[in-house]
């Protein structure tokens, strides 16, 4: 047997050269599907155990109504990354849930570095119910469920993880949302979206004050027009065949893969000097592939939030490519 395997024969995962996160411990709640799991396997590919939660599984749909992806695939996803993927069905609105959860990982790890706070689930409300309604024109249990799985979700589970998160020597909160303090300075459209989707943000500004003390950060981070497995069904594309939405959705080009956000927040989370950086802030995927020097899958990097601020903002007559 090699020095570096374990009894299995298998390499172990803090072993492995060019592993940036190697031996750190991770969880991403939230992980089912689009920008979630896209961040567990990247935090995985960097040599992180990632912890993965969700409520659809393979016995099992969640309200979302997509039985195509699961937090086992996702695990499994995080394996096949180099990483070590640990799918734990959780939903984060029911505390006992989340107590166990973090009990586990207790058990089984003894602390938590990485804590990715990546709840939502209400895309369907969005369509349904929010978007070119007034406040008093929502049906208040949806406005209220829009809270829940935006807002509550993201409570208990920092609440509840960082008792834990704070045993680490660099404890980093990832708090992810829709929009940046700046972007979300315009109303959102409708105010129960306005309110799921800048909570996230304060949340990292005040959580950063008290992990401060304990030498950790917390960040929240947003993608741009997000090619979610969702939103390529809604066209009717697939990743491979997306460009073809651009015929009839021209903002479409400007549009990012979830690995892109991912591959920002990896290099975020490796970085020495993250505290400093980034503590009780808000960015982007594109601020993110620019200080860290990644790009999308396709080698490009978008910015759609400077590319709608150009168009819807300051009405100018540009070209969605070269924003890309």
């Amino acid at each position: 047997m090699d020095d570096n395997e374990d009894m299995t024969g298998t390499a172990r995962t803090e072993d492995r050269p060019g592993r940036a996160l190697a031996g750190r411990i991770a969880l991403v709640a939230g992980a089912t599907r689009g920008a979630g799991r896209a961040l567990a396997v990247e935090l995985g590919r960097a040599g992180a155990t990632v912890y993965v939660t969700g409520r659809t599984t393979r016995e099992r749909v969640s309200e979302v109504g997509r039985a195509s992806e699961t937090i086992e695939e996702t695990g499994e996803l995080v394996t096949a990354a180099g990483g070590v993927g640990v799918a734990v069905p959780t939903d984060h609105l029911e505390e006992g849930q989340v107590r166990e959860l973090f009990g586990r990982i207790e058990a089984e790890q003894g602390r938590l570095d990485i804590l990715v706070n990546d709840l939502w689930g209400g895309e369907r409300l969005t369509v349904e119910s929010i978007f070119g309604k007034r406040s008093w024109e929502t049906p208040l249990a949806d406005g209220l469920r829009m809270l829940d799985l935006g807002v509550r979700s993201h409570v208990i589970t920092a609440a509840l993880g960082l008792p834990l998160l704070v045993r680490s020597d660099g404890p980093l909160l990832v708090e992810v949302t829709d929009g940046t303090a700046v972007t979300n300075r315009r109303y959102r459209e409708n105010l129960f979206y306005d309110l799921a989707k800048n909570a996230p943000i304060r949340m990292a500004f005040g959580l950063g004050e008290e992990l401060a003390g304990y030498g950790g950060a917390a960040v929240c981070v947003t993608p741009g027009f997000l090619r979610s497995e969702q939103m390529l069904a809604h066209f009717g594309v697939a990743e491979e065949n997306w460009r073809d939405v651009i015929a009839v959705e021209p903002t479409f080009a400007v549009a990012e893969s979830p690995q892109y956000l991912a591959r920002g927040v990896a290099a975020l989370a490796a970085d020495p000097e993250r505290a400093a950086r980034w503590n009780r802030k808000s960015t982007s995927s594109a601020e993110l592939a620019r200080v860290y020097g990644v790009t999308d899958v396709d080698g490009s990097r978008p910015d759609a939030w400077a590319y709608f601020d150009a168009v819807a903002e300051r009405g100018e007559a540009v070209s969605v490519e070269d924003y890309r």
